[in-house]
């Protein structure tokens, strides 16, 4: 059963839009880059959208950021590590121009752009704004991960006074 049908057989066509991440993290040009890699770490977040004045103008990696500290020919201590990155800018490390997709684009384009480009994330831009986000890993778990079964909320939930009966 591929991407065109549903259990039952019945067409369907997956939207980038049903699996991005639309609550992100986004960070300025001009931010230091030891923000934003504190930001990923505490975050968990691997790719963040560079955005200047509404615009989107880059991403940056996990990856970058690695990179960035390893630029040095120098063996850093950790401290010294920190105080370089801590003296870079976003701007100077980030992807510039980034690949970008529409929110009504199948998943199956999603998936294509990203094996085609090697990245691991793409910014979902509508009307000149991002909307979201969608990952490599937001497309693994719409393929393969079960949706969580709802959990009624407390009002929902009806107690059931039983009597103990004792022998």
């Amino acid at each position: 059963m591929g991407e065109g049908t549903t259990k039952q057989g019945s067409p369907t066509r997956r939207r980038v839009a049903d699996v991005m991440t639309r609550d992100f993290v986004s960070v300025r040009p001009d931010e230091r880059l030891d923000l934003v890699e504190d930001v990923m770490r505490l975050g968990r977040i691997r790719h963040m959208p560079v955005i200047d004045r509404g615009r989107l103008v880059g991403i940056v990696s996990q990856r970058d950021v690695l990179a960035a500290s390893l630029s040095s020919e120098r063996d850093f201590e950790a401290v010294e590590r920190r105080s370089f990155i801590r003296s870079l800018q976003v701007n100077a490390v980030m992807t510039r121009d980034p690949i970008v997709i529409a929110p009504d684009a199948s998943l199956a384009a999603a998936a294509r752009r990203m094996t085609e480009h090697r990245i691991g994330c793409l910014p979902i831009v509508e009307n000149g704004e991002v909307q979201g986000v969608v990952t490599l890993t937001d497309l693994i778990s719409s393929a393969y991960v079960e949706p969580a079964p709802e959990v009624p909320l407390v009002e929902e939930l009806r107690c059931v006074r039983v009597r103990s009966v004792s022998a």
